[in-house]
């Protein structure tokens, strides 16, 4: 969401706008996958997005699945279209060179496997790379079993119901430490850099996101019209997501929706819908829990 809100209100690099899709992607992905993974019995422990280290080196799992006596390694994509392997190397449909997902699977799995053995456990463990998007299809000249194609993914999860899972505390005990080591700020750049200052003010079209042009929200792009309430109420949290270590006052929202003249209606619409918190010197509210 974060991203596409960068998109809308900055003069993005092509670099930042293909950063920016890609994870775009990815989140499409992850909630493939959840979905898919809800037709998982109940015997089974599943951890998503762990962030990892062991010996200085981070690694990001997707889902690891804890059953009996293995764990499931799932690294999952939502690559679409066709790709090529060739010689080891894989390439998108534009032809570009690609970095080769199964070397980064090996190498969360070797990982893994060293951090459970520092904590004492040694479990079997089966990784899979897993195309979620039914779009998606590769050329790849043998076959390579430790990948899941779109069209094996209901087989591959029947497979695994059918599976006894006999979990006791030592599971449990896994997961819970495995979710205690979980970084909780990733070493990877997510976001391009922005500022208040630099980023494009103004309440944007609910429907087509193009930046209204006065006060009447009637968009010039589409012709959506949205009541003031709700088009500064979502630019609010718009601007909570952006800026959450920045006070939401009447000032600041007003200076965020620019084309919103009067500070009357932006103080009514806080007073009527947020919290105002009290402070001898300021004032300012903030989202009702």
């Amino acid at each position: 969401m974060l991203n596409n809100f960068l998109d809308t209100r900055m003069n993005l690099t092509e670099n930042d706008k293909k950063h920016i899709w890609t994870i775009n992607k990815g989140y499409e992905g992850e909630v493939r996958s959840d979905i898919w993974l809800l037709n998982l019995t109940d015997n089974w422990l599943v951890l998503h997005d762990l962030l990892l280290e062991f010996n200085q080196s981070i690694f990001q799992i997707d889902t690891l699945i804890i059953a009996c006596e293995k764990i499931y390694l799932l690294d999952v994509k939502n690559f679409e279209g066709d790709y090529a392997v060739k010689d080891d190397k894989w390439y998108n449909p534009s032809g570009e060179l690609q970095k080769n997902p199964l070397h980064q699977l090996e190498r969360c799995e070797i990982l893994l496997k060293k951090l459970l053995n520092k904590l004492g456990y040694h479990f079997t463990i089966e990784a899979y790379l897993i195309f979620i998007n039914p779009e998606f299809h590769l050329y790849i000249p043998s076959t390579e079993s430790s990948i899941i194609f779109p069209t094996q993914l209901n087989r591959f999860l029947k497979k695994l119901n059918t599976r006894p899972v006999k979990l006791n505390n030592k599971h449990f005990h896994l997961a819970e430490q495995l979710a205690s080591l979980h970084k909780d700020e990733s070493p990877y750049p997510r976001l391009p850099p922005y500022t208040f200052e630099k980023i494009k003010k103004g309440i944007t079209c609910y429907n087509c996101k193009s930046f209204l042009a006065d006060k009447t929200l009637k968009c010039k792009n589409c012709g959506y019209v949205e009541d003031v309430d709700a088009a500064i109420l979502r630019s609010i949290k718009e601007f909570t997501l952006l800026f959450p270590d920045r006070k939401i006052t009447t000032d600041s929202i007003h200076d965020w929706c620019s084309i919103i003249k009067s500070k009357k209606t932006i103080r009514r619409i806080l007073a009527k819908n947020l919290e105002l918190i009290r402070h001898s010197r300021s004032s300012y509210y903030r989202l009702k829990k």
